[in-house]
């Protein structure tokens, strides 16, 4: 059973973290002059561009149920890690990782969305990862829900909507078991070496959104993934101080 302790060394973490400790968090938004809302988030070494864009329009098969739709796509810039990555788009096709964690980004966000107060328009979330050194899906639906608040409020300012669409927060944040111990927002280094990593969606009213954890090698026990759910929660909690700071409210 791993020592989960959150009083342990801060020197067990390659960075001197303390094991309930995030990496230093940084968000910029506004970041692109012509999305209805986008941020520039940074967890650490991982920093991915979100944009939300609205149309119009929604998909085929949900025309007419006057209802609206949230979705996302995800993608690596070439020279997002230490070597270069092909474009999935000169292969022609995108990857089953990348099929995955767009649709989990979607999911996520679509949670914390009534779709019927959007109205028949579709809001996509861009989430562009320019540099990463692990928890690159956390940090996307993390910005992209900030994104997406910013486009929201942008169509409440103009008049297109008279109901605020947004129910809740969404944020997201990585976990795992390192070297015997429990550990939050796991960077690259960590992650490759982990025994069993997760990551927890969860709203900003504690609720769980989806989970998806592990074991890399051998099973991990239950008080071990109650404290990885702990470690998930106390970060989550700080991360929607931040998405509030940065929406303004």
């Amino acid at each position: 059973m791993s020592d989960t302790s959150s009083n342990s060394s801060k020197s067990v973490r390659p960075n001197g973290r303390a094991l309930d400790e995030t990496r230093t968090i940084s968000i910029e938004t506004g970041v692109s002059a012509y999305a209805e809302g986008s941020c520039l988030i940074k967890f650490g070494g991982t920093h991915v561009l979100c944009t939300a864009s609205i149309d119009e329009n929604v998909p085929r098969w949900m025309k007419g149920k006057g209802k609206g739709w949230v979705t996302a796509e995800y993608g690596m810039l070439p020279r997002a890690t230490h070597t270069r990555n092909r474009r999935e788009a000169a292969a022609g096709r995108q990857g089953g990782r990348t099929v995955e964690i767009q649709r989990l980004i979607g999911r996520a966000l679509r949670a914390g969305v009534d779709m019927r107060k959007l109205g028949e328009r579709q809001i996509v979330l861009d989430c562009d990862v320019m540099q990463a050194d692990g928890g690159t899906r956390t940090a996307s639906i993390t910005g992209a829900w900030i994104a997406l608040r910013l486009a929201t409020q942008y169509l409440l300012d103009e008049g297109v909507l008279s109901e605020d669409p947004i129910t809740d927060m969404v944020a997201a944040v990585s976990c795992g078991i390192v070297d015997g111990t429990c550990r939050l927002d796991l960077e690259y280094v960590e992650d490759s070496a982990a025994q069993a990593d997760a990551n927890f969606v969860l709203s900003g009213t504690g609720g769980i959104i989806e989970v998806q954890a592990s074991a890399e090698d051998t099973p991990f026990d239950p008080q071990e993934f109650t404290e990885l759910m702990r470690l998930a929660q106390k970060g989550i909690a700080e991360l929607t101080v931040l998405q509030k700071e940065a929406v303004g409210s």
